[in-house]
């Protein structure tokens, strides 16, 4: 499991936390999708990537630097 000092740019453990109870909601189904702001990408990502299931995430990037995700029953190749 990622710790907070692990994470560059996290400065709290809330928000760590918020971002893998979001990402636990977007893989149960509780959320259809989730947007990530800029400023919380590079952080954000540093969490997304070091889960077992990140290929089953979804981002898309949208004008002004937000990356909007989905989780997909099926892992991307």
């Amino acid at each position: 499991m990622i710790e907070v000092d692990q994470v560059e740019g996290v400065k709290e453990m809330d928000t760590l936390e918020q971002y893998r109870e979001q990402l636990d909601k977007l893989q149960n189904g509780d959320l259809d999708k989730l947007y990530i702001s800029k400023e919380e990408f590079l952080p954000f990502r540093q969490l997304l990537v070091a889960r077992p299931d990140f290929k089953h995430f979804f981002g898309i990037a949208q004008r002004g630097g937000g990356v909007i995700y989905t989780y997909m029953p099926e892992p991307r190749s």
